[in-house]
């Protein structure tokens, strides 16, 4: 079954329907729930409906010079699928990700509730905090409606410079001096993209800025750059995830081989084309995710873990 909905009501009334004859809920669309509810700029916060797409949400809030510093490859991604994915991009590395911007929300579960989280101001402590269990459920467990966040300034500016590395040895090399400087880029990458290249970003005002650049040209990075090799990577079909510790980053990257990459290298999350490769992680407790699972959404219409 696939919803299309016109409204909230519309969805709750559909899922309870479908939650009582146990259906299959496959995919929904929400493009009919769009809006941008409330901007409160001297707040810095927006609230949005969960059909709204991130490119839409931004090109609204920066009329007041604000934004959502969240940047997945594909700006046409909406609310509800960068929630349920915890999507992000090159600037993950200074901005953190949505998780660190959601201050309230609204769901949908499987029996026709509506549930809220959280609040519209920034200080609110108010009810248990589910907004980080459905952050990532990749739509298993409800569906977000309704979603505020905190918002940034738009920055004064912003620059790209890169360095192009002879090996992986040498690229590891620039990123711990990098991380043991006293500059704080926002964007930390590598990638294979055309040679072995790390990428750094800075942003804010421009003074600040201008003071990162001259510190990141002591350290080599000079050259120009942009974030291009994160979409010409990941807007391909089959990209992989991997995530490692920042210390293992260079093994893992020597296991990937000659396929194609994207590093966030102060983190350690890997995209990747190519055959799937296997990396020691800790276990899964899937018992307590099934837990999970049964309990918000019994009947299990929702896709599956």
């Amino acid at each position: 079954m696939r919803l299309i909905p016109s409204t909230i009501h519309d969805l709750q009334h559909t899922l309870a329907s479908a939650n009582a004859s146990k259906a299959r809920v496959e995919s929904w669309d929400l493009s009919a729930l769009n809006r941008v509810i409330e901007h409160t700029p001297e707040d810095m916060t927006v609230t949005v409906e969960g059909g709204a797409t991130l490119a839409s949400l931004q090109a609204e809030v920066k009329k007041r010079g604000q934004w959502l510093p969240i940047d997945p490859p594909d700006s046409s991604i909406t609310i509800q699928q960068l929630l349920a994915t915890n999507a992000s991009g090159p600037r993950r590395h200074g901005y953190g990700t949505v998780r660190d911007y959601v201050i309230g929300m609204a769901i949908v579960l499987a029996d026709g509730r509506l549930i809220h989280s959280g609040g519209k101001v920034v200080k609110n402590v108010a009810g248990y905090d589910l907004m980080k269990l459905f952050i990532g459920d990749r739509g298993t467990l409800g569906i977000v409606v309704e979603v505020t966040f905190k918002l940034r300034p738009v920055p004064e500016a912003e620059r790209f410079l890169q360095k192009h590395c002879a090996s992986v040895t040498d690229s590891q090399k620039l990123i711990d001096s990098v991380l043991s400087s006293p500059i704080t880029p926002t964007v930390l990458d590598l990638h294979n993209s055309g040679g072995l290249t790390v990428v750094l970003g800075f942003d804010g005002a421009r003074d600040e800025v201008e003071w990162q650049i001259a510190r990141a040209g002591e350290l080599g990075v000079t050259d120009a750059a942009t974030l291009d090799h994160d979409k010409k990577l990941q807007l391909q079909a089959g990209v992989r995830k991997l995530s490692v510790l920042p210390s293992k980053l260079a093994e893992a990257i020597g296991a990937i081989g000659e396929a194609s990459f994207v590093a966030r290298a102060g983190n350690g999350v890997i995209f990747y084309s190519g055959k799937e490769i296997t990396w020691p992680t800790a276990p899964i407790p899937k018992h307590l995710q099934q837990r999970v699972k049964d309990t918000f959404d019994p009947n299990h219409i929702f896709p599956q873990l």
